[in-house]
């Protein structure tokens, strides 16, 4: 796995930038992570199954919109998943023309090792942070999600 160009954000970058870099750190870090338990998985599909795993099962529609992926590249991972029988799609019980994404038994066992990468990883991300400090870098980044989605 190439990690690519190690960029230094210098003290005037945009807010968007610094955003960019940090999430490209993160996963890039998460996949060494997964990537040093031998397991053959990506940030995508990391994401699906952590989503899979804290919110229960969902419609594809759901976990797409959860994830930010468009349709196609979303049944492109479930079919990869499924193969894999980490998930399976299962009727819905309220709409028999839907379906519902669960993760397999052998998805939650994976998740538990996945958990502890995904913590390791945030936990050195803030490691020079005060609990304090973490918290309120927390609710400062929340103010600035809830800002962009707020269209009024």
């Amino acid at each position: 796995m190439n990690p690519g160009p190690v960029i230094t954000p210098t003290s005037q970058e945009s807010l968007g930038t610094l955003l960019a870099l940090v999430r490209a750190e993160l996963v890039r870090s998460l996949e060494a992570e997964i990537a040093a338990k031998k397991l053959d998985l990506r940030f995508t599909q990391f994401l699906i199954l952590k989503r899979l795993a804290t919110l229960g099962p969902m419609s594809a529609t759901e976990l797409a919109r959860s994830v930010e992926l468009d349709g196609g590249a979303m049944t492109r991972q479930l079919d990869q998943l499924e193969g894999r029988g980490l998930l399976r799609r299962c009727p819905h019980e309220q709409d028999r023309r839907a379906l519902r994404i669960e993760l397999t038994d052998a998805g939650d066992q994976l998740w538990q090792q996945l958990s502890g990468c995904n913590e390791r990883v945030l936990q050195a991300a803030q490691r020079t942070l005060s609990n304090a400090e973490s918290a309120q870098l927390h609710d400062y980044l929340e103010r600035v999600l809830r800002a962009l989605r707020d269209k009024n």
